[in-house]
């Protein structure tokens, strides 16, 4: 059990702190979404298919395309660890365009 509340965006079986405060809404195809740290935004949203990433009126400058770009090299839930990521649904969107995988 952790001690301290994380944000909404973490999910549940992701063991990382957040990194600072609450400071984008990460929004799924269907428009759910959930608030959520740099951190942890750019780990939801490396996990979504048509996820976008939008800054609360309070965030600091630039801290949407910050968990944009870090969600680029995030692979689908990243807490997960075992198997090699051998499929492009596993890999991160960079390392698909590397590999010229789809995902």
């Amino acid at each position: 059990m952790r001690d301290t509340p994380r944000c909404p965006a973490a999910h549940h079986e992701d063991p990382s702190p957040c990194d600072g405060p609450v400071v984008v809404t990460v929004l799924d195809a269907y428009n759910a979404g959930a608030d959520g740290c740099e951190h942890h935004g750019a780990r939801l949203l490396a996990s979504l298919e048509r996820g976008r990433v939008y800054p609360l009126p309070d965030a600091p400058a630039g801290a949407a395309i910050r968990v944009f770009t870090a969600a680029d090299d995030i692979p689908p839930f990243v807490w997960y660890e075992g198997a090699p990521r051998t499929q492009p649904s596993q890999r991160s969107r960079a390392e698909n365009r590397r590999k010229g995988g789809t995902a």
